[in-house]
């Protein structure tokens, strides 16, 4: 039966590149068989999927070729080969249905081959991690130090991310003779292909352990929580993101670690909304005082101010006091806060109130 590869990820035909990353990713973390509720079967499926999709060559045949590629060795229990003189296949691509956990940091650690042309294991980045994090207004408009607690892919601190257990032998696989790799011969309707496919004796890796580390069961890396101080300037604004490099996850073969996005949510203040660097506030005052002009005191993030209100100011006016709003990122000065006046009508008068009304009007 011809597997549709893109309903297996949930996306369109026509779907690009990210859109096809980001689901792979969001389906990965929902069934990855560590997780409770994982589903090994549906892992292995989305892996599959993602593998033939995110490889452009690969996506044109399936495209073209759809369930009859599967009986060409292309799909399926053998694995995605390449097709020497086919099309620009060949050389070391390829995956096994044989789950590894290692095939899933593979693809959080930038996909591709695991193996250089030499042979040799190839280090691969790790993958991005995005959190969100809540602080208060004052906090962002003065800046803090904030650490936090991040739960993230280590490197083996056992077998150092090599994947032996410390003091046994790393042994050259036999089967593959540590190419990585291993040739299939495949009949089609194009005659005689031979295709290159991941060793299954040793996951793609040249090399087999005597015993595997007994920490991370030869993976070279493990899941740990780690603690991050975050520097979050003076001025920064709703829904930003700041960006700490390599305080991501770990990557593969001694790879680099990924990137860290912190995206910044800023509680709502009880007197104070936020335009920008601009501070906004409102002021209520009454009648009398509108007409005679006033004194208020009012708050500002930097402390109480007097403010000078003019007599016969009209509802709704804007005052504005220079300076005296959110620091601008990078030294760009400041900016301002606006004091709305809001003239207050009295609802209920006493007899000497309306009467003075009255005589108001005459």
């Amino acid at each position: 039966m011809s597997k549709d590869y893109y309903k297996t990820l949930g996306v369109e035909k026509g779907a690009n590149e990210e859109d096809i990353k980001r689901a792979f990713r969001k389906l990965a973390h929902q069934y990855h068989p560590d997780k409770n509720g994982g589903d090994d079967t549906k892992f292995k499926e989305i892996n599959e999927a993602y593998q033939v999709l995110s490889d452009k060559n690969k996506r044109t045949q399936y495209d073209q070729f759809g369930s009859g590629f599967e009986n060409m060795g292309g799909f399926g229990g053998q694995g995605f080969g390449g097709f020497e003189g086919f099309n620009g296949f060949g050389g070391q691509g390829g995956f096994s249905q044989d789950f590894d956990l290692g095939d899933l940091f593979g693809e959080f650690f930038g996909g591709g081959s695991r193996r250089s042309s030499s042979g040799k294991s190839k280090s691969r980045k790790g993958s991005d991690i995005e959190v969100t994090l809540e602080i208060e207004f004052m906090e962002a408009a003065f800046g803090l130090t904030k650490e936090i607690s991040l739960k993230r892919i280590e490197k083996c601190d056992r077998c150092d991310g090599v994947g032996n257990e410390p003091g046994t032998k790393i042994n050259t696989c036999s089967t593959c003779n540590g190419r990585g790799t291993v040739d299939r011969v495949v009949s089609s309707i194009f005659g005689q292909m031979r295709t290159q496919i991941t060793c299954d004796a040793c996951g793609g890796e040249g090399k087999t352990f005597e015993k595997k580390c007994t920490k991370c069961n030869g993976d070279g890396i493990t899941t740990s929580f780690h603690d991050v101080k975050i520097n979050i300037p003076a001025g920064i604004d709703n829904n930003q993101t700041l960006k700490l490099s390599e305080e991501g996850n770990a990557g593969l073969n001694g790879g680099r670690h990924g990137d860290l996005y912190i995206n910044i949510k800023i509680k709502s203040h009880k007197t104070f909304k936020r335009d920008g660097y601009n501070v906004l506030t409102t002021v209520d005052i009454s009648f009398p005082e509108a007409a005679l002009g006033c004194k208020k005191d009012i708050e500002t993030v930097n402390g109480e101010f007097s403010l000078k209100i003019p007599a016969g100011i009209q509802s709704g006016t804007v005052i504005k006091l220079d300076d005296q709003g959110i620091k601008k990122l990078e030294g760009r000065g400041t900016g301002d806060h606006l004091v709305t006046v809001n003239v207050i009508t009295p609802k209920h008068l006493s007899v000497k109130e309306k009467k003075a009304y009255e005589d108001l009007l005459k």
